[in-house]
């Protein structure tokens, strides 16, 4: 007689199996390298893990059951271990690898737990294929109560927070939570997948459509040491866009849920955007992270820097020529010109040392700390006093679209588009022209770009602004009147 299913609240189990010829369990594992498969199953093996990785082993008597097999069983974890080990030893294709364990060490299924390493090897693997957005969790002020400026840390015990989120979520929507701790960053990793089921049995998992592990149903949300920042992955691997709306709304009311998981009584807390997004957890580390370095970037991160062994004072951030440097400059000037070459190599020493006080020891090409894109709007006052000076000056500003008068556009646009027009426009008067002027810089390393550029003479390092050395520590802001600041929102 089939198990009967009951509707009700509880999480997926970990334990869960899922056959192993279902396709989204082929296509979770294909995604892997041998070594990275290899070092799995080993994983899978570990005695600790047998709750819900146990492989498919002999039973005594029956060594001999199927001369037939392909892959023999095991008679123990320790002959399976050496049997892995030995393979991990030599070479061999990655296929071999995968047969041998969906065909026969782990022929009765895969569990929900042993998917979610997999994942999480592949997000260790490739560890830009999601890209994180940096959210602040903010204490509610109560009725009557001032709302506090300092740095807000609630209290964080995962299977209390994992309780809590579970109590959020919809009584048709079941979820499985994975917690694993980073291997090199100091932070806590949630891996949450999302099923739309009242079940939490096999009978959610009965689907052989891939649709059902879809990647839109899977995000994560790292939590880092003694830090007021989480950072949620809400944009799924690189090639396989989110394709239907209602698992974004399902991920949607997860991340609502967050800072509920987080609230007690007479302690409640929400989520606010930071304008900063990459798909370098150690960037967001650096910048949004437990240190002291969370409000001084570029230049000024040496005010945070901890100095051994009596270091240098930080507020000789670029030290003074020598007299003997200068007097000898301006000898060796050719005559007939007025400033050096850009190729001279004192002009080129300067450029360095301009970008040494601008960006300090941060944007360097190898420090793996690289933001992929910059959005700035610059929203600066047009040099005109107001917009019958702008006529004046330019008579067909109406047929150039110069912008003399606001008018919202309709139509689609994009995320970024969407979050720079999120700041507040209260302080704008009809007299005034602001252009729309967007920038957006894009590379492996932005901030490392433009200083090299700096160094190169193409960016005069002297005149350039802050935000172009990163010191903001934000990915999205807006400039105005000289000043940037993040784009406002909540960030859900």
């Amino acid at each position: 007689m089939s198990a009967i299913s009951v509707p009700t609240t509880s999480a997926l189990r970990s334990s869960e199996l899922i056959p192993s010829s279902h396709p989204a369990v082929v296509k979770i594992l294909n995604r892997l390298s041998r070594p990275s498969l290899l070092s799995l199953a080993l994983d899978w093996l570990d005695e600790r893990n047998q709750d819900n990785t146990a492989p498919y082993l002999a039973e005594e008597g029956n060594e001999d059951e199927d001369e037939q097999d392909l892959y023999p069983p095991a008679l123990s974890l320790a002959e399976l271990r050496e049997i892995y080990t030995d393979i991990q030893a030599r070479k061999g294709s990655k296929r071999d690898v995968l047969d041998r364990i969906l065909e026969g060490d782990w022929r009765d299924g895969i569990t929900l737990y042993q998917l979610a390493m997999a994942d999480m090897q592949y997000l260790y693997d490739h560890p830009s294929s999601q890209k994180w957005t940096a959210l602040k969790i903010v204490r509610l002020a109560s009725e009557g109560e001032q709302p506090s400026k300092s740095k807000s840390i609630p209290r964080f015990h995962p299977a209390t927070f994992l309780r809590n989120l579970q109590k959020e979520g919809l009584p048709d929507v079941k979820a499985h939570y994975n917690l694993d701790r980073h291997p090199t960053l100091p932070l806590l990793l949630l891996r949450i997948f999302i099923v739309e089921s009242p079940y939490n049995t096999s009978l959610a998992l009965s689907s052989k459509q891939a649709t059902t592990f879809d990647a839109s149903k899977t995000f994560y949300v790292a939590f880092p040491d003694d830090s007021p920042f989480i950072y949620v992955s809400l944009n799924t691997a690189t090639g396989q866009p989110v394709s239907r709306s209602d698992n974004k709304s399902l991920r949607r009311l997860t991340l609502e849920g967050i800072p509920k998981a987080f609230s007690r009584p007479r302690e409640r807390y929400k989520l606010e955007s930071t304008s900063l997004s990459s798909r370098n957890l150690d960037a967001l580390v650096e910048l949004r992270g437990g240190g002291r370095t969370n409000a001084a970037g570029g230049g000024w991160s040496v005010y945070a820097e901890e100095k051994k062994n009596g270091g240098d004072n930080p507020l000789e951030i670029q030290p003074p020529t020598p007299e003997s440097d200068i007097d000898e400059l301006q000898e060796d000037m050719p005559k007939g010109l007025k400033r050096r070459r850009k190729d001279d190599d004192r002009v080129v020493k300067r450029r360095k040392m301009v970008a040494k006080g601008r960006f300090g020891n941060t944007a360097l090409p190898d420090d793996g700390k690289g933001i992929e894109r910059l959005d700035i709007r610059v929203d600066d006052l047009f040099p005109s006093r107001n917009a019958e000076a702008v006529e004046d000056d330019y008579p067909l500003a109406d047929e150039l679209d110069l912008g003399v008068t606001k008018k919202k556009q309709s139509g689609r646009r994009s995320t970024i588009t969407f979050e720079l027009d999120k700041h507040d426009d209260d302080e704008d008067s009809g007299e005034e022209w602001r252009p729309d002027i967007r920038l957006t810089f894009i590379g492996h390393h932005v901030f490392s770009g433009i200083r090299q550029l700096v160094e190169a003479g193409v960016v005069d390092g002297e005149k350039m602004p802050g935000w172009m050395t990163g010191e903001e520590g934000v990915s999205v802001g807006v400039v105005r009147d000289g000043r940037i600041r993040g784009s406002k929102g909540s960030g859900m």
